[in-house]
């Protein structure tokens, strides 16, 4: 074990406040980063179809510049599947140092690509190739950022430390979002498209090596670092037992886990990557994009005020009264956000992705707890990994091409709130089959506790 894991006495893991610091400061930049890139490629989503997708029709430039966003997460179930059982095997860090630096890289390489007008079809095919790597990055990086903050974090505070990686998730998309506005507005449209589109890209380089120079300054979580002094003394399973040990004697929790993240990321990313685009292109709405942008980003604001704030309730009154409050919000108010939003004033607009704001808050306040707490130490990396990046794969990437198909097939605005609708009964169901894990130690792993706590036993 390293000098930097937190202390155990007996079989209760002691954890040191200064080092739960340090690791969710390591893992929420990495989420940040990823948001950032998500948020960026979401608000210059009309620019880059016209930089790389050239044609006489806006809708078919959106379907391909969206087609290349969803692209990337059918890739990411293969990092899952890959970065997770190696989490599992090799160590957390390591897993998450190397997705950190592979995903800035990624977003790196899309601010250099030249333009259609300039190298012609490579240039789309380059940007795909780069959305594959961040796909099979990211792939390994949000289930890996969830389990390492999990690992760490004392049992009764789980909730309150997890909501800190959505709070970077937040502050990404908030960044990303201001940043295409600063340059919507500081730029003309042919200086955006010519090269202003290319500088929040370059901007994640430098930011991902900064999140690499934290994560290798942290040593392993100490239920991990538990669990293979364990494993040493064993024979080690084959890749082959593993697997067979995630998908048969954890396949009830994966099952519950995919709900869970149909539901969260259906409304996550209607509201950061598809609102803006609804409201320009569907709506032709008399809002203008930096507008819209700036709305999108006080409502952020609004959600990172409260986003700890639910993460603590819910290690007070429990993870699925939680959860169960935001399925229940899709289901409610997704029809009067979606309404307000119709309206097209400004305040009216606010109004409806603030309510839509409030659906994703309470789910984003508490899966980075739940979802962690549903597998044991050994396959917890692996098993939230594949069934987190399945659900996200199919439900969560596609949304924005989904909504743009439906609604230029049908005619009809209002499919957005019948997504969310049925996301969140879903979500309801899920929870209802998942069991409450606030104050409990995670499954394979001692009580955790901070400095001078008592374990729950010993109360």
């Amino acid at each position: 074990m390293t000098t930097s894991t937190p202390a155990q006495r007996e079989d209760v893991n002691v954890v040191d406040p200064r080092q739960v610091k340090r690791a969710i400061t390591a893992a929420t930049i990495g989420n940040l980063t990823e948001w950032y890139d998500f948020g960026v490629y979401a608000y210059l989503a009309t620019t880059i179809g016209k930089v790389f997708f050239p044609s006489s029709s806006t809708t078919t430039q959106l379907l391909a510049t969206f087609g290349t966003f969803a692209v990337a997460f059918l890739v990411r179930p293969l990092g899952g599947m890959f970065f997770g059982p190696l989490g599992d095997r090799v160590g957390r860090t390591k897993v998450l140092a190397a997705t950190m630096i592979m995903m800035a890289i990624g977003t790196f390489c899309i601010g250099i690509i030249p333009s259609y007008e300039t190298i012609g079809i490579a240039a789309p095919a380059l940007l795909l190739l780069a959305r594959l790597v961040q796909g099979f990055s990211t792939g390994g990086e949000y289930g890996g950022a969830m389990t390492f903050i999990a690992e760490y974090t004392p049992d009764r505070r789980r909730g309150f430390f997890g909501s800190f990686l959505e709070f970077g998730t937040l502050v990404g998309f908030i960044l990303g979002a201001g940043t295409v506005a600063l340059l919507t507005a500081a730029l003309s449209e042919q200086d955006m498209l010519s090269w202003g589109w290319r500088i929040p890209f370059l901007v994640a380089l430098p930011m991902g090596l900064i999140g690499l120079y934290l994560r290798l300054k942290l040593g392993e979580t100490p239920a991990f670092a538990k669990h293979s002094e364990e494993r040493a003394q064993d024979e080690k399973r084959t890749k082959r037992e593993e697997f067979r040990f995630i998908f048969v004697e954890n396949w009830r929790a994966m099952v519950a886990c995919v709900g869970l993240v149909l539901t969260y990321n259906v409304a996550c990313y209607m509201f950061f990557s598809y609102m803006p685009t609804y409201m320009s292109v569907e709506l032709k709405s008399d809002i203008s994009d930096t507008e819209s942008n700036l709305l999108q980003v006080g409502v952020m604001s609004a959600m990172l005020l409260v986003i700890t704030f639910i993460g603590r309730l819910s290690d007070r009154v429990g993870r699925r009264p939680v959860l169960l409050a935001g399925a229940g919000s899709m289901v409610v108010l997704a029809f009067p956000a979606l309404l307000l939003i119709q309206v097209g004033t400004t305040a009216s607009a606010f109004a409806g992705l603030l309510l839509m704001g409030l659906m994703v808050v309470f789910f984003a306040a508490t899966m980075t707890s739940a979802l962690p707490a549903l597998f044991p130490t050994e396959v917890r990396q692996g098993a939230l990994s594949i069934s987190f990046n399945v659900s996200v794969s199919l439900f969560g990437g596609t949304t924005a091409s989904v909504m743009t198909a439906l609604i230029a097939v049908s005619g009809d605005l209002m499919w957005p709130a019948y997504y969310l609708v049925a996301a969140g009964v879903i979500g309801g169901l899920a929870v209802w089959r998942i069991a409450e894990s606030a104050n409990k130690p995670l499954k394979g792993a001692p009580p955790a506790v901070e400095m001078g706590e008592e374990p729950a036993s010993e109360r």
